[in-house]
């Protein structure tokens, strides 16, 4: 058969590599920035300025520098923008540099299309710098690893859809007849996250000209759907798409085949059929339906069958050639991450558990179990491909294998110093969280006693932090040196022999998973049927069945007023650190509500969208907070948390303070709410939404000048030297984030709640 010949590209590869070690870095100081603001959240004042002479700062005495931030260096903010740039800048840059680098020599063919090649690049650099003005404007929709606002979903969309025309016409043109187990990765990687996106952020626009939307779904379906999105993101973006990097670049470094095709097999089906069905078990003891969480419960212990079974194939392919790893780093970030792979997917699962989840949820255990992945497993399989992908690419030794030995345990250290102390401050978040006197009340009845315990774990994790990024930063040095060493080779030489022509049906004596491996359309259909199986069973009956979610007769719609505040909410990112979900346990019933003993029902957020349930509880569940502190405690608190609470690391939101409350939009959200969700909003309501926003903001500003003279005495002595510019209380945003907290929890403690039947 006449041999072929043809070109790699590595010129695509090349941008990938690079764009991924310059959002890791952006990644992990993004990630710095947010931890040390949890033990040092003074850092935004430091920086811009603050009125509070405790406080060192660049600019003492002038808090207009941090007023005019608007909130971009809040915590809220820089949180949800440290996640999104590590999952979809570092991560996903580093998966499309390793699966174009490997795609091409596995298939023995070039990329389907140059062009494509480039679209796809081009279009997910621009989403993610999209990303980062829109997150720093306060652009986003809360849902976690899913923030980004209508226009960035189909920017993803777009360029997914780009990168699967160009990876399954690259197939479609192979010189090889089966596909290796990398390519099967990618494939179900593909099919799933398309299935996950689309889905979960299905929303309304109020308008084509607004970056505002409000999800399709409320409330208890809501945050189904977020977290079987959420779990199967890291599925399938922080999961597959490395275990294949792994299959192949594992082999590659250490020069052996992979240890069990059979086991390959095994691994690759019941991981993409199990993974689906776990989401749930983010939501224990919450108001979701027990069947589901019980289901979520079971498969997810079973997840430790196939994660394990892949872990051990990465690890037993270095059978004779452990030697190697003693003097090669790549082996060395490879063997790490995988064990890292193996601890954190043992892990997950036991707090998929009741009995460990109802002490680990919302604690930092989630936070340490969650970087012991992303550090160790995602970080080190990054690295250890750079650290291959360099020399050959540019033809030359790495420059200082010393530098990326000093790199591995600067990172291994930073991963322990950030997870132990983690685990430590969950441990002891979900222990005192627990206790009770013998008198039957709270041991630790404030809240701050909880948070002030754990503040020497903050900064060791913080530590581990910096170890982490200085490992990275010697990296990039070591790179920098290699590639200015070194002769880049755009255009790869290869030949091989073209794939002859054979029929789609099984030969005699082949084997049903060789047949599949030659018949990529087969198996992306059956990867698709293997990993929606598990949704279809869990979400349509929660959608489709009305009495899933019966509704309870005295929940009543948010106010316009209250509907504003609670896009402020939103904005600001406070869902990072408050949950709103009050579970059945005897400690969160009397801390948080105590009155008459109510945990979070279902029919309380059927006008929810989005949910905001909440992952973590840096500070307390607020799903109780309507009338528990007065409106002047509330306005104090969001200008210097520390004024009400001494030795509190909430963040300051002065602008909330200062600006003029945009109510352009209000009656619109109203209409929106009315027409696409069915909101029970009268046409009178909406008609008079001015004026009802009104009142209810004159009488909030009334308590506030009742309850704290020194704030109207402020107000009255603003009003003189601004003249014409000032803008009375009662317009501006904190009035709104006012009515929003006040309202929580209020409905369902009316004396009599009747739940009506879902017909």
């Amino acid at each position: 058969m006449e041999t072929q010949k043809f070109n790699y590209d590595n010129n695509i590869v090349r941008a990938f590599l690079y764009a991924t070690i310059l959002f890791g870095l952006i990644g992990f100081m993004l990630g710095l920035s947010a931890a040390l603001m949890l033990f040092y959240p003074e850092l935004p004042e430091f920086l811009f300025g603050t009125d509070d002479t405790t406080i060192q700062s660049l600019r003492s005495g002038n808090i207009q520098g941090l007023i005019n931030t608007q909130g971009a260096m809040g915590f809220g903010r820089i949180r949800m923008l440290h996640t999104s740039a590590v999952i979809f800048a570092f991560v996903c840059n580093s998966f499309f540099c390793g699966a174009y680098y490997s795609m091409q020599r596995l298939l023995k063919t070039r990329m389907y299309s140059d062009t494509l090649s480039w679209l796809h690049f081009w279009t997910w650099q621009l989403m993610i710098i999209a990303v980062v003005i829109t997150f720093l404007m306060g652009i986003n929709t809360s849902k976690e690893y899913a923030e980004h606002e209508w226009p960035i979903d189909i920017m993803i969309t777009v360029s997914w859809v780009i990168f699967g025309i160009n990876m399954f016409g690259t197939i479609a043109k192979r010189r090889v007849r089966h596909l290796y187990v990398a390519i099967w990765f990618y494939i179900a990687t593909w099919i799933a996250v398309a299935m996950l996106h689309i889905f979960n952020n299905l929303e309304v626009p109020l308008s084509f000209t607004s970056w505002k939307s409000y999800s399709v779904y409320a409330g208890v379906k809501d945050a189904l759907v977020q977290w079987w999105y959420g779990h199967n993101a890291v599925a399938f973006v922080l999961t597959t798409p490395v275990l294949g990097l792994m299959y192949y670049f594992m082999p590659k470094a250490a020069q052996r085949p992979v240890f069990s095709y059979k086991l390959s097999i095994i691994h690759f089906w019941s991981l993409i059929f199990v993974y689906l069905w776990a989401g749930p078990h983010h939501l224990q003891y919450t108001a979701l339906p027990a069947w589901v969480q019980a289901v979520s419960t079971g498969f997810s212990i079973m997840l430790i069958a196939p994660s394990w079974g892949g872990m051990l194939n990465g690890l037993l392919t270095l059978r004779g050639a452990w030697d190697k790893v003693r003097e090669n780093p790549i082996l060395k970030f490879f063997v790490v991450a995988i064990t890292c792979y193996g601890m954190a997917t043992f892990e997950g699962p036991l707090l998929a558990t009741k009995s460990l989840n109802k002490i680990g949820h919302y604690t930092d255990w989630v936070i340490g179990h969650v970087h012991l992945g992303a550090l160790g497993w995602n970080g080190f399989m990054a690295f250890g491909v750079v650290y291959y992908l360099i020399p050959v690419m540019w033809r030359t030794p790495l420059w200082s294998k010393k530098l990326a030995n000093w790199h591995f345990w600067l990172g291994t250290l930073g991963i322990i110093f950030y997870a132990v102390p983690m685990y430590i401050s969950g441990f002891t978040q979900g222990l005192m969280w627990k206790q009770f006197n013998p008198d039957g009340t709270l041991m630790y009845k404030n809240w701050l006693d909880t948070v002030t315990a754990i503040i020497p774990y903050f900064k060791m994790r913080f530590l581990g932090g910096v170890l982490y990024l200085s490992g990275a930063i010697l990296m990039v040095i070591n790179v920098i040196k290699t590639v200015r060493s070194g002769s880049f080779q755009k255009e790869v030489p290869a030949e091989a022999p073209a794939l002859a022509a054979i029929g789609k049906g099984r030969k005699e004596g082949e084997g049903v998973h060789l047949w599949l491996e030659r018949t990529p359309k087969l198996l992306s259909i059956l990867a698709f049927i293997t990993v929606a199986i598990g949704g279809l069973v869990e979400i349509i009956p929660t959608l489709s069945l009305k009495q899933s979610v019966p509704t309870i007769t005295a929940v009543k719609p948010y106010t316009p007023l209250e509907l504003e505040g609670r896009d402020l909410y939103v904005r600001e990112g406070c869902n990072s650190c408050h949950s709103q979900m009050i579970r059945p346990f005897r400690d969160e019933i009397v801390r948080f509500e105590g009155k008459n003993g109510q945990y979070s029902k279902a029919g309380e957020f059927i006008y929810d969208r989005p949910f905001l349930w909440g992952s973590k509880r840096t500070g307390p569940d607020l799903h109780r907070e309507g009338g528990r502190n007065p409106d002047s405690w509330h306005f104090k608190h969001m200008y210097n948390p520390r004024i009400t609470s001494a030795g509190s690391i909430m963040p300051r939101f002065p602008w909330l303070i200062t600006n003029k409350l945009d109510r352009t939009q209000m009656v619109d959200k109203m209409r929106l709410m009315k027409n696409y969700f069915d909101v029970p909003y009268s046409k009178a309501e909406i008609d008079s939404a001015n004026k009802w926003a009104d009142n209810q903001s004159k009488a909030i500003v009334q308590r506030i000048y009742s309850e704290a003279g020194d704030v109207k005495d402020q107000m009255e002595k603003e009003k003189t030297t601004k003249g014409t510019s000032y803008v009375p209380l009662e317009q501006r945003e904190i009035v709104a984030m006012i009515a929003y907290l006040q309202r929580l929890g209020t409905d369902i403690k009316t004396t009599q709640i009747q739940t009506a039947s879902a017909e």
